[in-house]
């Protein structure tokens, strides 16, 4: 069945249907998590091939959490970890109890006032939902996370992706950054 077809039958859009073929014959050397794009906590556009080769450490965070102290063990995995080659990054989130109420100016103040954060955060997305964020579509599908797909159950839930571009582990919320299942992952993949 022709693409025209299919996007007649179903009610889609011809760009909706070419655009991830375009996408992904131009980047066939970018792992499927580095073909988003998103922007920064400043609103700067961000191409998250830049961190193609690196282990990444992909979390949904809010600032008036119960898990919100992992701010700090985010940070020391950051700062003992990314000249080896280990990216942390941040996604504010709102949707679990209205933990992330505030702008990037005061999502961006708390974090590097009360954790000096130094790792890149992103612009406050959904990770679930109608709404969900590209990345967190991904992140969530069974393609990406074979062993443990389906939605993000909270803060702080955080996905382990290797330098391929493959999600190796994830963890619950309840999992602490300098927990020994993470760090001993993290410097496995590094």
């Amino acid at each position: 069945m022709s693409r025209l077809v299919f996007a007649t039958l179903f009610g889609l859009s011809i760009s909706a249907c070419v655009a991830p073929a375009v996408a992904a014959e131009n980047s066939k050397d970018v792992p499927p998590v580095l073909q988003f794009k998103t922007k920064s906590l400043d609103g700067k556009d961000v191409d998250l091939a830049q961190y193609k080769g690196k282990v990444l450490l992909i979390v949904n965070t809010a600032s008036k959490c119960g898990y919100t102290p992992q701010y700090k063990g985010l940070e020391a995995l950051h700062e003992k970890y990314a000249k080896e080659g280990l990216a942390v990054l941040g996604f504010p989130c709102n949707q679990f109890g209205h933990q992330e109420p505030g702008s990037p100016q005061q999502i961006r103040d708390f974090c590097t006032s009360k954790y000096q954060v130094t790792f890149d955060l992103f612009e406050k997305i959904n990770v679930k939902g109608p709404k969900q964020a590209p990345l967190y579509k991904w992140l969530t599908s069974p393609e990406a996370t074979p062993s443990d797909p389906g939605l993000v159950g909270w803060n702080f839930e955080k996905f382990l992706v290797g330098r391929d571009g493959a999600v190796i582990r994830r963890f619950s919320p309840r999992v602490k950054p300098e927990a020994p299942e993470v760090v001993s992952a993290i410097e496995a993949a590094l």
